[in-house]
Parts: structure tokens; C-alpha cells; sequence
């Protein structure tokens, strides 16, 4: 995406960013609803984010061994997601889902793993099947190099199919199968919202069946409610994956659920997991201030607010120009798809129109405004969107409609 390889054009190269505005290396500014592909749900350079990040430096970068920071920005998580009783930070979302998955499989001591048509959950050898994000946009159906017997040990199942995960968990392959993974809002395909009963479908069967449930919520937590996904559509899983929004914009991620589960990490149990820069102070003390200001009443619903009215505008221009697009949107994420009809899986998404898209992310470029550059992509608000940059936006969108004809 960075390459604006799908959309055509020169990508912009990025000199600074303010609030909710992006400036290139030539001087121009734009709206940015790329913001770093998710984590800035304060904007830019946010100054309770820099002043703690500041404080954290001036003390040293690194020491690999534990800090305080460590358990207070636990404690703050844990406060938000509940179904969290105790979690390790890695550096990265690719790193929380690999090692969710090894914390399945050796807690299980089944080796077959699950996910869904679309999902993207990092760059992952065992998830890089039949995966969104990049490797939808540049039309890959693998990647590779992924061994495969690796990939073997994967199944593919639709998203949104209730039955075909009641087929999969009741059948021989099921009595295999240590967890099933899914983002429970799609954010790798562009906006995909779970249609009733499927994510409460997927925790009835893995239970059932004695495998874990792991919820991706790297990209959906603290966007579509405080809590995540799983508050909203209430639902607990055995293990969730985040990243994203508890670095406040600086690298890191976490793994964590039941504390049985968990317990098998070493150094309390077998299964091994580290990484030298895991819980480094500069992430921890950034994503510490991050969740101060997404526990504050009103916080994270006045950026839905925002996104919601943003949404129903461009989708008054879409009907006025008569151009054929769906806007999926749920909490502060959203997607426009160029497609004919509703989209709530990997086929449907699949029909929208990417020539056309690629012609709105030019023109809207040229007009001030960064989408991101892919279809399958989803486009994020920060708290620092006010109704100068929504009204900036929609008259852009407006503009940008009159030459798609």
C-alpha cells in the first residue's frame, strides 16, 4: 500500500504530522485517514503522548528486563478488555497473533488452526492463506516461501458462514483444530461488519469442540467500542490479540485471555515466547497515556459520532453523483467499496470496482485528502477530525464523484 502499487500514482513521502493532518516533503497538507494504519486514534503527535514519551527517553530506551511501566499500562488494559486476566507484550500485532497461535496449539497440543476467507492477521506463514490486506491488493493468493506443510495445517472458512463453522468443529477436522482466528470486525479487507450469530457461532464450536477462540482485535481495539469488538457484540474469547492503539502510535502489541491458558508461557510453564524490545518503556509510557485518554467518559464515542456523520454525507454525495458504492462503517472505521451490493464477506468485497477506486484515491489525493491506497483497506478518524476536515472531505468526495462518470 505504501507503494500505491493498486492505485496508481507516486506515493507522497511524509515530512510531519499534526493532529489530524499529514504535511509531505513538498509542503503540501492533507486530511489523513490512513493514520499509520490504525494506532493514532489521538491524532498526531498528541502532546500527552510526546511529553510521555519525552519523560520515558530521558530515562533510557531499552533495558531488557522489566520496568514499572510494564505493569501499570497492563493494568490499564486490563481494566478496558476484562476477558484479558493476563497478558504479554511483544512489539508488533504479527507477533501477538504467531504467538497466540503457538500458545494454542501447545495448550491444546493440536496443531490445526482456523481462520477466515479475508482476514489478515500479520505476516504470519501459517495465516498467510487466503489473506487480505497487501496480499489481496496485489492480487496474491499466497505468498511465497510459506512451506506447505505449513499452510496444510490451515483451514480456510468463510466469514459470516454460521454453518460452515458448525460443519467444520462437529466434523473429524474439528477434534484436530487447537483455535480458530478471526478479526470479529474484518479491517483487512476493507470494513466488514459480522452479521448476527456468526461470532457467538464461533465461540459455541470452539468450546464444544475443545479448541481456543482467538479474537484479532489489533485493529478493532478501543475503535469499535472501549472495550473492542468483543464488548460490543458481547462475546469472550479464550485469547485476544492487540496492537495498534495501546502503543499510542509507537510499535507494539499484546497477547493475553484466560489466566489457565497464559499460565503455560514461560517462564510459568513451557511454551516460549520473548523478544528483547517486548514492553520497552518508550511503547510502554506512549500507550499508557493512549488508554488515559480512551478511558475518558465520551472519548471513543465522540470519535464514532464523527465517523457516523461523516459516513452518512459521503454516502449522500455517492446517491446524488448516482454512483454505486457501499460505506461500511462501525466505530471509528470505515470503508467506501465500488461494489454493486451489500458486502459482508470475501466474494463480495471481491466485485467492487478497484479501477474506480484507484481513480477516487488520485483524485482525492490531488484535492487534500489521504485515503488509504487500496480497496481493501480501512480508513480510520482520530479524535483531532473536527467539521473543518469532515467538511473539507466531503466537499473533495464531492468534487472527486463529478470525474468517475
Amino acid at each position: 500500500m505504501r507503494a500505491f502499487k493498486a492505485v496508481g500514482g507516486e506515493p507522497i513521502f511524509i515530512a510531519r504530522g499534526e493532529g489530524a493532518r499529514l504535511f509531505d516533503e513538498d509542503g503540501n497538507g492533507y486530511v489523513d485517514y490512513v493514520l499509520s494504519w490504525g494506532p493514532l486514534l489521538a491524532g498526531h503527535a498528541h502532546p500527552r503522548i510526546v511529553d510521555a514519551i519525552r519523560e520515558a527517553a530521558a530515562s533510557g530506551t531499552s533495558f531488557g528486563a522489566p520496568t514499572v511501566r510494564e505493569s501499570v499500562l497492563a493494568e490499564k488494559v486490563r481494566a478496558l478488555v476484562p476477558s484479558i486476566r493476563k497478558l504479554r507484550f511483544v512489539n508488533s500485532g504479527t507477533e501477538a497473533t504467531q504467538s497466540a497461535l503457538r500458545v494454542a496449539r501447545g495448550f491444546t497440543g493440536r496443531e490445526r488452526i482456523v481462520k477466515f476467507e479475508g482476514c489478515f492477521h500479520g505476516a504470519t506463514d501459517a495465516l498467510l492463506v487466503r489473506a487480505g490486506s497487501g496480499v489481496e491488493t496485489l492480487g496474491l493468493p499466497d505468498s511465497p516461501g510459506v512451506p506447505k506443510a505449513v499452510a496444510a495445517l490451515t483451514t480456510v472458512l468463510p466469514y459470516n458462514d454460521p454453518a460452515a463453522v458448525k460443519d467444520h468443529f462437529r466434523g473429524s477436522l474439528g477434534r484436530e483444530t487447537a483455535a480458530a482466528i478471526v478479526e470479529p470486525v474484518v479491517g483487512n479487507m476493507g470494513v466488514l461488519l459480522p452479521r448476527p450469530g456468526f461470532l457467538e457461532t464461533v465461540r459455541e464450536e470452539t468450546r464444544r469442540a475443545g479448541a481456543l477462540f482467538i479474537c484479532d482485535e489489533v485493529m478493532t481495539g478501543f475503535r469499535v467500542a472501549r472495550g473492542g469488538a468483543q464488548q460490543r457484540f458481547g462475546i469472550e474469547p479464550d485469547l485476544t490479540c492487540l496492537g495498534k492503539v495501546i502503543g499510542g502510535g509507537l510499535p507494539v502489541g499484546a497477547y493475553g485471555g484466560r489466566e489457565d491458558v497464559m499460565g503455560q508461557v514461560a517462564p510459568d510453564g513451557p511454551i516460549y515466547q520473548a523478544g528483547t524490545l517486548s514492553g520497552n518503556p518508550l511503547a510502554m509510557a506512549a500507550g499508557s497515556a493512549m488508554l488515559d485518554l480512551v478511558s475518558q467518559p465520551g472519548f471513543v464515542e465522540s470519535v464514532e459520532r464523527r465517523t457516523e456523520d461523516l459516513c452518512a454525507r459521503i454516502r449522500e454525495e455517492l446517491r446524488r453523483a448516482g454512483v454505486a458504492a457501499r460505506v461500511n462503517q462501525i466505530g471509528s472505521m470505515w470503508t467506501c467499496f465500488f461494489a454493486p451490493g451489500e458486502v459482508y464477506d470475501y466474494p463480495t468485497a471481491k466485485k467492487s470496482d478497484l479501477a474506480r477506486f484507484g481513480k477516487l484515491h488520485r483524485a482525492m489525493l490531488e484535492r487534500g485528502v489521504y485515503l488509504p491506497a487500496s480497496q481493501f483497506e480501512t480508513a480510520f478518524l482520530s479524535s483531532t477530525h473536527g467539521p473543518q476536515e469532515i467538511d473539507q472531505t466531503v466537499l473533495a468526495f464531492r468534487s472527486a464523484l463529478a470525474g468517475l462518470a
